[in-house]
């Protein structure tokens, strides 16, 4: 059995602020190693359960967080940007279920650190009329590799939001969200447990998950801006049709090329920061 674990930091416990999920912050560095541990605790939880092979995708900010020498050796990892399928690359390789450790709300939901792709460009994405974070965008560009979510972890108003997308994964609560910047967080200790605990019990439910996929295609995906600048940016690309002062539009033939689209527009808005 193969699977890939997909771990960002906003969602990790004890992690409330964003000078901990940014390089170059003294606080920083600690909250990539509780990152890390996480990782770790979700690799052990998959062999547990029965995994003969295991990817580990470090998938925050520039995809190079966890130190490779701090990880468990028994798991492979995979870092570094640009990739075709970023926050789940690896379900390419033939992977039989994702598992999300650290994931978060979606941009303009109530939960810590709430954010979808890019924080200063995106405030918001709508695919086939539907509001999308991250785990539901990269949720169902692995269900189009054929792999179910099996397990995610993060705060309270995360699993509110992606427990009908993922109806028969294991959610771990990490913390409870009181803002955007404040909530009650279990231990990193107590976490680390409870992922491991929920990664394992997942594998061992994996007959019931199937892979998510859209409702139709082309998808039609609605992309807000944080500023009308950004919006005039991101028209330079033909195909995009302005809908509003901070909103456009464009059709996808999968969550594949909606992906790619959406990480060139995260990548074009650097020239505006």
């Amino acid at each position: 059995m193969k699977i890939l674990i997909s771990v960002d930091i906003e969602g990790v416990a004890g992690v409330f602020h964003s000078q901990q999920v940014r390089a170059g912050n003294p606080e920083y560095e600690r909250a990539r190693r509780l990152m890390t541990e996480e990782a770790n605790a979700a690799i052990a939880g998959a062999f547990d359960g029965g995994a003969t092979e295991v990817w580990v995708n470090d998938s925050h900010g520039d995809f190079r967080n966890m130190p490779p020498d701090l990880l468990d050796e028994r798991a492979q990892v995979i870092q570094g940007k640009p990739r075709y399928l970023s926050m789940v690359a690896g379900v390419e390789l033939g992977v039989d279920g994702v598992c999300m450790v650290g994931y978060h709300s979606r941009a303009g939901g109530r939960g810590i650190l709430a954010h979808t792709i890019n924080s200063f460009a995106f405030a918001g994405i709508e695919i086939n009329g539907e509001p999308q974070g991250e785990a539901g965008i990269y949720g169902t560009l692995a269900g189009e590799y054929g792999a179910p979510v099996l397990m995610a972890s993060g705060d309270d108003a995360f699993i509110a939001e992606n427990r009908p997308l993922f109806p028969h994964a294991t959610f771990v609560q990490t913390k409870r969200a009181t803002g955007q910047n404040s909530g009650i967080s279990l231990s990193p200790a107590q976490s680390c447990a409870a992922i491991r605990e929920g990664v394992s019990a997942a594998l061992a439910a994996r007959g019931q998950a199937r892979p998510l996929l859209p409702a139709r295609k082309p998808l039609a995906v609605v992309l807000r801006t944080q500023t009308p600048a950004l919006a005039d940016l991101f028209c330079q690309w033909p195909a995009f049709e302005r809908s509003g002062a901070t909103e456009l539009r464009f059709d996808a033939p999968s969550m594949e090329a909606a992906v790619r689209i959406l990480n060139c527009c995260s990548a074009m808005s650097a020239m505006l920061r």
